[in-house]
């Protein structure tokens, strides 16, 4: 079982897609580090020898911040943004879209689901 940056690799999947199941690794970046580390894309997870997935994992070390020190940093920009009091900071503080996404009609996924307020106003006056 191929075991990179604490993430066990899906076996039946290939190199290439198995690898973007780390976070911070795409397609992109998969394909170049398989070409760097001289290994196939079109090769199954469960094919890899000892020798490849050493080679990969070296390289994805040096490449830069992946898993669990990506992810800290990437909060940390938040909490940063937050702490400074930014118009981004306010936006993730009250869990609304930061990229200039409107909200009035969308933004559903980031706001959750509707609050009812006009449907029950009707309820709560129709039993008065």
């Amino acid at each position: 079982m191929a075991r990179i940056a604490g993430i066990d690799l899906p076996r039946t999947k290939r190199v290439e897609i198995g690898l973007t199941h780390i976070y911070g690794i795409g397609r992109t970046r998969s394909m170049s580090i398989l070409m760097r580390a001289g290994v196939s894309p079109d090769k199954e997870v469960k094919d890899l020898t000892d020798d490849e997935i050493t080679h990969i994992r070296q390289i994805i070390e040096e490449e830069g911040a992946v898993e669990g020190d990506l992810r800290k940093e990437v909060a940390m920009n938040i909490k940063r943004l937050i702490e400074i009091g930014s118009y981004r900071g306010y936006r993730h503080r009250r869990n609304l879209p930061v990229r200039g996404q409107r909200t009035h009609t969308n933004a559903r996924t980031r706001k959750g689901p509707r609050k009812g307020t006009i449907a029950n106003k009707k309820r709560s006056m129709a039993k008065t």
